[in-house]
């Protein structure tokens, strides 16, 4: 039988961060904050508050924010950075580049408005490639949670994680459906529904749109195990592995573009040890551009309605 999953709110993830780094910073004193005016958008306004301190507004200088934060680590402060996903990862990829990711500094990299539900601000503060730089670079961890819960738990665990780390969250209001005790663990896929039929790996936000493509698929008689894979480096390989050996196919979802993103982690991962049909739902080498959240998901093909049709596709490549 198929696990139902409901939800008795939609909470947004960033609200999940703020949450998370204020009980971070209240169990570990040596956490600080750092902003790129956008306090109240990052929702870091508890932080603020209880730890002033502690937390460092550097303005419009996101470059100098990644510096900054480099240097703190030195003196063993776990510094958090805040700011869109954008200028989180493209306009400051070279300090990212030389002054974390090459000497391994302990920074923990906080993006919000991540991909395409950024919504009316458009292509320009959308960003889509993010995972792919950020998982390309050595020695950084990359984080994508799918709910309010789940970002909470992983914006507290990465504090105990040694080493740079990008942590990937929304703007919009989504179904927030995991537990709020649910332990994060790093690098631990969750298989949330068992199935025998195919394979649907999500993250994000896409995770609930999977579960929902779970139900489409299970009325048609077809049994699909669901899986969160909220840490895609280091990707869970012995869950991925035991999950297609026993469907023989796969689809993979994000919010993100189908070049360098989970689903190409994943293939990449079948192709050296256990080839299958795949196929990839996500955004296929276009900008975005402005519209509500709900908007773009649909035009761009980010709901379950796609998940499931391409769950259907890669059922007929099995058979």
């Amino acid at each position: 039988m198929m696990k139902e999953y409901t939800y008795t709110e939609k909470k947004d993830t960033r609200s999940g961060f703020g949450a998370g780094l204020l009980e971070a910073g209240q169990r570990n004193p040596d956490i600080v904050a750092l902003c790129a005016d956008l306090t109240g958008s990052l929702k870091m306004n508890a932080f603020q508050k209880a730890f002033p301190d502690r937390f460092f507004q550097v303005g419009i200088a996101e470059a100098n924010m990644m510096g900054i934060a480099s240097g703190l680590t030195i003196g063993g402060k776990i510094p958090y950075t805040g700011t869109f996903a954008n200028f989180s990862t493209g306009r400051v990829y070279d300090q990212i580049r030389q002054s974390i990711a090459y000497s391994g500094k302990n920074v923990k990299i906080c993006a919000s408005h991540a991909g395409l539900t950024l919504g009316e601000d458009g292509a320009t503060h959308q960003i889509l490639e993010d995972i792919g730089m950020m998982k390309m670079l050595p020695n950084i961890t990359v984080i994508v949670p799918c709910d309010y819960n789940q970002t909470k738990a992983a914006t507290i665990a990465i504090a105990d994680h040694q080493g740079p780390v990008y942590l990937r969250f929304g703007r919009p209001s989504v179904p927030n459906f995991t537990a709020a005790n649910e332990p994060f663990e790093i690098g631990k896929a969750i298989v949330l529904n068992e199935g025998t039929d195919i394979s649907l790996f999500a993250c994000g936000h896409l995770v609930w749109e999977a579960l929902e493509a779970g139900k489409i698929l299970f009325r048609e008689g077809i049994h699909a195990e669901i899986i969160n894979i909220h840490t895609i480096k280091p990707l869970d390989r012995k869950t991925v592995l035991q999950s297609v050996q026993k469907t023989g196919c796969a689809v993979s979802a994000e919010e993100h573009q189908l070049n360098g993103g989970m689903g190409e982690s994943i293939a990449r991962l079948l192709a050296e040890n256990y080839p299958i049909p795949m196929e990839m739902v996500g955004v296929n080498d276009r900008f975005g551009e402005s519209g509500t959240p709900a908007q773009l998901m649909e035009k761009y093909g980010l709901n379950a309605a796609s998940i499931a049709k391409a769950a259907q596709k890669a059922l007929k490549r099995k058979s």
